[in-house]
């Protein structure tokens, strides 16, 4: 039976099949008319990413700033008001991994069968559809390590110097995206120190330029890092203590079921590059994938963590299955996976994309969706996703606090800051607020801290989401001047109050120090 090789990078180009640039196009497509049409507003998350492009200081940020930058070069194209171009950029981010997945299979020797199989495999998976809806750094982190999987199979093939190059360019892109670039470095080099042919190329210069490269090119993650104390260490310390202590290392294994069928075809996938003899120039993937897999489940890490090590996976079990079916049942089997995978990717595809309203959406998850489908990250059930809750009521609470904001006498107004309890309302009012006459909203929490307290010092203040006994230490007078209900939304956002404290006790300017490290 004939077994594919490795496709070398030099062989004369070959086009992917055509029905991978189709789903890529079609994804695409589904993606900015969702964001268009659809009946959710902003996530709570793009709020804060808006605001820190408005704020960017590429060298001196408590995140990687990649995000900030595409949000201001967003912003500077005219995006930015409606989520379909703010979020036009994740699309497109997922789309290429559509493509890539079915390159890794073309890589691998596979035919037209197997290229479509890994590309639907992306298509139809709620996790990479969630994703790419989103303008978060999740799908471009995806992105950066199945491009540096793709680095690692090209030199697989070839070792040449601009495969190594292109891997730090990678990998440096992902270290400004997020800093769990870590796990996919980390998983590959357990890889390269297991295996014999990559680990005589430690004795080479071009692996050790590469890491300089990548961290070069990172570098103003980090230098952000030590310009602000270190502000990782308090965000990772509070994501422990509230959201990753209920997390086991079967916790992490038990939500990869998730993935549904799939799942199946990527562990076809890791075990043929482990074991295959056609794939021998391959098994870096399976064991640099591995390596990040146990690695992340042994950390407590949440389940969709180590999603990038999907596209790649598919591939492979792709090709595996598309080589291995005996010819009396290749077409039952290659038919009975592209129609599991479907069938799935119809159930789920409430999930991935949000599609339907609210009513809508909650109903089908009391019927169709796992009970960690409508959990939150801090383990309550809600009757939405929590990304989807994320999602609603922010128009109507921005215009809520407009409404009272200009029921203040004049000479309150020229005084008054509004003050947010959270990134994701102070990004709403920054966001919508403007074109209702409000002034730029201030809050401690997280990176809003960073952006400090305005050169108002708060004789006035309108406060967002406190309570009046948190805001009686600040001001002797203080009224409840609007209730706000958001049925669908997160707890913390369903019943808010709108403040207004006055006779402050001291400034904005001199209580905000003693407010750092709110995350």
């Amino acid at each position: 039976m004939h077994e594919p090789a490795l496709t070398h990078p030099s062989d004369k180009f070959q086009p992917l099949a055509a029905i991978v640039g189709w789903l890529a196009l079609t994804m695409l497509i589904v993606h900015v008319a969702v964001n268009a049409f659809g009946p959710y507003e902003f996530h709570r998350d793009e709020f804060l990413y808006l605001a820190m492009g408005r704020h960017l200081d590429w060298w001196r940020m408590d995140f990687p700033p990649l995000i900030a930058g595409i949000a201001r070069v967003t912003q500077l194209l005219g995006g930015g008001l409606e989520p379909w171009s703010v979020r036009l950029s994740s699309a497109l981010a997922g789309s290429a991994l559509i493509v890539l997945a079915g390159w890794t299979a073309r890589r691998l020797g596979g035919g037209t069968w197997a290229q479509g199989a890994a590309a639907l495999a992306v298509t139809v998976s709620p996790l990479f559809q969630r994703a790419g809806t989103l303008f978060q750094p999740v799908v471009f982190d995806q992105l950066w390590w199945t491009l540096g999987y793709g680095a690692l199979l090209l030199l697989s093939a070839e070792d040449r110097r601009r495969y190594w190059v292109f891997a730090a360019v990678v990998v440096g892109l992902g270290l400004l995206t997020k800093f769990s670039i870590g796990f996919f470095a980390v998983g590959v080099l357990v890889a390269v120190v297991m295996l014999p042919e990559w680990r005589g190329r430690l004795s080479t210069a071009p692996p050790y330029l590469a890491v300089g490269g990548a961290l070069l090119l990172g570098a103003a993650s980090i230098v952000g890092q030590v310009r602000l104390g270190w502000p990782l260490r308090e965000q990772m310390a509070r994501l422990e203590a509230v959201q990753l202590a209920r997390i086991g290392v079967t916790d992490f294994v038990v939500g990869q079921v998730l993935i549904g069928p799939a799942l199946v075809l990527a562990l076809v996938g890791l075990v043929t590059l482990l074991t295959w003899s056609r794939f021998r120039g391959a098994r870096i993937l399976g064991l640099a994938t591995l390596s990040s897999f146990v690695l992340l489940a042994v950390l407590r890490g949440k389940a969709y963590y180590i999603g990038p090590i999907y596209p790649v996976l598919w591939g492979a079990g792709a090709v595996a299955i598309e080589v291995l079916s005996s010819q009396r049942w290749t077409a039952t089997i290659r038919r009975g996976v592209v129609a599991v995978l479907v069938l799935y990717g119809l159930v789920t595809l409430p999930f991935g994309l949000p599609v339907l309203p609210p009513e809508m959406m909650a109903r089908y998850s009391a019927v169709a969706g796992p009970s960690s489908a409508v959990t939150t990250n801090v383990g309550v059930a809600l009757p939405l996703p929590q990304d989807y809750a994320d999602m609603l009521g922010w128009q109507q609470m921005v215009e809520t606090v407009a409404t009272v904001y200009w029921q203040l006498p004049e000479r309150e107004r020229t005084q008054a800051v509004l003050v947010a309890d959270n990134y994701g309302e102070a990004g709403a009012l920054d966001l919508y607020g403007p074109a209702l006459g409000l002034p730029s909203a201030i809050s401690a929490a997280g990176t809003y801290w960073q952006f400090g307290p305005g050169p108002l010092p708060g004789e006035v203040v309108v406060v967002l989401g406190e309570q009046p006994e948190g805001l009686r230490k600040f001001a002797d007078s203080v009224v409840v001047a609007a209730r706000i209900a958001n049925r669908w939304g997160v707890p913390e956002e369903q019943d808010l109050l709108v403040l207004i404290g006055r006779r402050p006790r001291t400034t904005m300017q001199s209580l905000w120090p003693s407010r750092a490290g709110n995350y």
